[in-house]
């Protein structure tokens, strides 16, 4: 059993930023791609970025690409997400994934998810 637990949200103004970190607290977690997405009420889980267990090539949202940046450390068993020029409509709970097969777009693809932590950007 995985347990994730996410931390970093709050408000910020638009075009702040924010560091949402994931720590794992299972010990073979650089064998567990891992993979961030994000939820409004009312909406689907959107996919937002992903990282192999490597740390190797990571992919992310075309919304979020060249603002935001995952990266992990293996030897802590942290996922991390910097998010920087944030806009209103990037406002969601964010949720940290583990254990990805294939390519990490869809949440059905893991198996283990942390409890989410919100980020509200004011316009």
């Amino acid at each position: 059993q995985v347990q994730l637990v996410e931390s970093g949200g709050g408000l910020v103004q638009a075009g702040g930023s924010l560091r949402l970190s994931c720590a794992a607290s299972v010990r073979t977690f650089s064998r567990f791609n891992m993979g961030w997405f994000r939820q409004d009420p009312g909406k689907e889980r959107e996919f937002v970025a992903f990282i192999p267990g490597s740390g190797g090539s990571t992919t992310y949202a075309d919304s979020v690409k060249g603002r935001f940046a995952i990266s992990r450390d293996n030897a802590k068993r942290t996922v991390t997400l910097q998010m920087n020029s944030l806009k209103p409509e990037d406002t969601a709970v964010y949720y940290c994934a583990a254990g990805a097969l294939g390519l990490g777009y869809t949440p059905a693809e893991y198996a283990y998810w942390g409890q989410g932590t919100r980020v509200t950007v004011s316009s």
